[in-house]
């Protein structure tokens, strides 16, 4: 299957490929972790996301269109243009809450009692650094996802190692069931069992 079989993008998405050729924008994320997304949110009506590192909102695009009328998703970037890029295409957007803010900041200042069904981690806190609060912050059921696991042409040196020890503290979680897919850029997908 390639990409041009996958027929129900967001209407929104030629336009944010487009932005993000015009821009240079070279870490979009693989269409394939969008339609996951999409899926894993459709399992859960009613519910709270998160996703920590907006983008230029390709994947928020997809966890958008999972949702129902009743679930809200809150979007955090550090990267105030890209933000506001995102609104631009998502403003009108009641569902959606989009943040500039340091992510780590964010998330240690978040003292809402309400966890989240699905957290997104497609930055560098919550992935990591930060990884005990954010795997805190979600509800039993509930699912952590990160992606781009298998080596990446844009990897700093060294980085392999952190992917490898990241791997190594999920599978060492005893309240987390986790698969590790050789998929798409390489996609984690664990669920809170205790």
């Amino acid at each position: 299957m390639d990409q041009t079989t996958i027929l129900d993008t967001p209407q929104v998405y030629p336009g944010l490929l487009a932005k993000s050729e015009e821009i240079g924008f070279t870490m979009p994320s693989d269409i394939y972790i969008g339609t996951l997304l999409k899926t894993l949110i459709a399992s859960k009506p009613n519910g709270i996301f998160l996703e920590l590192g907006t983008g230029i909102g390709l994947s928020m695009a997809w966890m958008l269109e999972g949702m129902d009328k009743n679930s809200k998703l809150i979007s955090i970037d550090n990267d105030g243009e890209l933000i506001q890029i995102a609104n631009e295409f998502f403003g009108e957007e009641e569902q959606l809450q989009l943040i500039h803010a340091d992510a780590v900041v964010w998330l240690s200042e978040y003292n809402e009692k309400e966890k989240f069904d699905l957290i997104f981690a497609d930055a560098w806190p919550g992935k990591y650094s930060f990884l005990k609060e954010t795997l805190e912050l979600i509800k039993i059921g509930g699912f952590y996802v990160i992606d781009d696991m298998q080596k990446q042409a844009n990897w700093p040196e060294g980085h392999k190692e952190n992917a490898y020890s990241l791997i190594e503290t999920l599978e060492a979680r005893k309240d987390f069931s986790i698969t590790k897919m050789d998929w798409s850029t390489g996609v984690i997908v664990a669920v809170k069992i205790k």
